[in-house]
């Protein structure tokens, strides 16, 4: 099974966050919501969310995934977390993705994950993306790491994550299940 940390803070974009969430575990996938500030939130639009753990309680981080949402103040807190950056270095160090979505590439920007990768982000956040090619794609998958622009693009980047870790067949179902076309 595959292994998901699903960031979550006082001020994170609700649907960025909680798309991921839900398409994850559409596609088979444990994830795992972790609120940075404690395990009851608040979102950016005042949208109160239960964390499965308080990100501070994380022990061991056998994950295959690690997602940080957007939405403000909601980066900045994810941005200034050591837990939320242990993280990204032990799941990078082993191979694992990355996944930021709206704001939050700039978490990934700011540390180095970027560079020589294609990357997209809320537009007015493109400095933050340091060494990277911003091709002004809604979603951008490189390597181990995967992008989105923002709330607009939270279903396509979720299906992204899916196509990752399970595949492409499985991304194509989930979004014929998803999508009334």
């Amino acid at each position: 099974m595959k292994k998901v940390l699903v960031f979550f803070a006082n001020g994170t974009e609700e649907i960025e966050a909680l798309t991921v969430v839900d398409i994850l575990r559409r596609a088979g996938a444990e994830v795992t919501v972790a609120g940075v500030g404690g395990k009851e939130l608040v979102g950016s639009h005042a949208i109160r969310i239960t964390a499965d753990i308080d990100a501070e309680a994380l022990k061991a981080l056998d994950f295959d995934m690690v997602v940080v949402p957007g939405g403000l103040p909601g980066t900045t807190h994810l941005d200034e977390s050591e837990i939320v950056d242990h993280s990204l270095t032990a799941v990078s160090e082993k191979g694992g993705y990355l996944a930021a979505i709206c704001a939050a590439p700039l978490v990934l920007g700011k540390r180095g994950y970027l560079v020589g990768k294609e990357a997209t982000c809320y537009p007015g956040f493109e400095s933050y993306l340091k060494g990277a090619r911003i091709p002004g794609k809604r979603v951008c998958v490189d390597g181990n790491v995967i992008t989105g622009a923002g709330m607009g693009a939270a279903l396509d980047f979720s299906l992204a994550l899916v196509e990752v870790l399970f595949g492409a067949e499985k991304a194509k179902a989930l979004r014929s299940a998803v999508i009334a076309d």
